[in-house]
């Protein structure tokens, strides 16, 4: 008979550990280690090994080497950059380029990065006053992240260089620094507003420098690839990566990756937090440090791993995906709803209004058609006119007995549908209502 796994219940309470300053693009940023009644496990965070954060406060490296004489079951890294050969540059790199761009520039810079990056911002902050320029805050997740972080005091700003906005006039361009949103070409954003001659309080003018401070998200290409263009349109001078060191991501790159591992030498490795590829690149490099394939597991959402002190195995899958919110509703929606929705998106809906004798079943008149989303009123509708006598001719031919509602129903529809499609080659959706006179 097949031997029963026994399961173990403990409590986290004072079982785990923290590693302080990940040094990730965020304030606070933490691994953990985690004690279990089997062994050790070590979960890494998002994580990068920098030497020189701007806050002084280097990752833990002596806390995580001293877990080796423990022995750890298990390490869960993060794998987002395991692409990326050698080391992730310091963010010291980015500070001594802003400071060069803001020194060079004869007029206003305008810097976007992301507002979750607080380092960042400290970096032009500081640049800015050993240059004696005022920094002015657009974009309102900037101006709360700045509020907050200085309250917070994980901003340390020089009385008098942050300044109102409509203190702006009172300085002359080569003494201003803008620091905004808009580093993914969000569409609502100010940086894209202002690309978009669309924001009230800033234009771009000659002799303005826009520094990108962040690299796209994948799939925000194009949206940033078009705010540039247009920033450049402009007159504006756009930096952006591939120009000049202005950013460096949060994530380490391959001898970071490999430095945690011999560091911790797990037992047992996951690689998490990436697309499958960067997870099975980041399983390669552990193999090349003596992890025994054996041990290692490539896992995807929803696979549960199950380990004692001996060996490991991914014992199943639970369910899991998006969660959809409709509204109130919270969960998975029907097909049919997705579908519609798609419909109605791409081509339209087309309503029909007829009037049918409550005594004889039969159609009184001519239907009236009203359309949202399918043509527009004014050039469509001979189309609509004409799908006014299509209709009411399908159905006079069909009255010779009392008419009903499903054959209605059907009837318009394949009527129009036919007819619309040869007239536009699209698709809307039909919705048919009788009104007894």
């Amino acid at each position: 008979s097949q031997k029963r796994r026994k399961f173990v219940r403990f409590s986290f309470q004072n079982k785990m550990k923290s590693i302080r300053k990940n040094c990730h693009s965020i304030p606070d940023s933490l691994g953990f280690i985690i004690h279990t009644p089997v062994g050790i496990v070590v979960h890494s965070g998002d994580f990068k090994i920098d030497y020189t954060p701007v806050d002084g406060k280097p990752t833990e490296l002596a806390k995580l080497a001293q877990l080796e004489a423990q022995g750890v079951l298990l390490l869960l890294a993060d794998s987002t950059y395991a692409e990326l050969p050698g080391y992730t540059p310091s963010e010291r790199v980015v500070g001594e380029t802003l400071e060069r761009i803001i020194a060079e520039a004869p007029g206003r810079v305008i810097i976007t990065t992301f507002s979750s990056l607080v380092s960042r911002i400290q970096q032009v902050i500081d640049a800015a006053a050993a240059h004696q320029r005022h920094v002015f805050i657009i974009g309102r997740s900037m101006r709360d992240t700045v509020r907050m972080a200085s309250e917070l005091g994980y901003l340390n700003i020089s009385p008098g260089v942050l300044r109102r906005f409509d203190e702006i006039h009172r300085f002359p361009h080569n003494k201003i620094v803008l620091l905004t949103t808009g580093s993914q070409g969000e569409p609502t954003s100010a940086l894209v507003r202002i690309a978009n001659r669309d924001n009230s309080q800033v234009r771009i003018i000659p002799g303005d420098t826009v520094v990108m401070s962040a690299t796209p998200v994948p799939g925000n290409e194009a949206l940033v690839n078009r705010t540039i263009d247009n920033l450049f349109r402009q007159g504006a001078q756009v930096i952006y990566e591939k120009l000049a060191q202005v950013h460096v991501h949060g994530h380490g790159s391959q001898e970071e990756l490999k430095l945690l591992l011999s560091l911790v030498k797990p037992k047992f490795f996951a690689p998490i937090h990436g697309e499958y590829r960067h997870l099975s690149l980041h399983a390669k490099l552990a193999k090349t440090l003596g992890i025994p394939e054996t041990n290692i597991f490539i896992m995807e959402n929803g696979n549960i791993l199950e380990l004692d002190q001996y060996r490991g195995r991914i014992v199943k899958k639970i369910p899991c995906g998006n969660v959809y919110v409709d509204g109130l509703v919270m969960g998975k929606l029907a097909n049919v709803i997705l579908r519609d929705r798609k419909l109605l998106s791409r081509d339209g809906i087309v309503m029909v209004i007829i009037a049918i004798d409550k005594e004889k079943g039969r159609i009184v008149g001519r239907p009236d058609i009203v359309s949202r989303g399918f043509v527009d009123m004014k050039e469509g509708e001979t189309i609509l006119e004409q799908g006014k006598d299509l209709v009411r001719a399908a159905l006079e031919r069909s009255s010779g007995r009392p008419l009903e509602w499903s054959f209605v129903t059907s009837k318009v529809k394949d009527t129009l549908s036919k007819f619309f499609y040869e007239q536009t080659r699209r698709r809307p959706m039909i919705l048919t209502t009788a009104v007894e006179v």
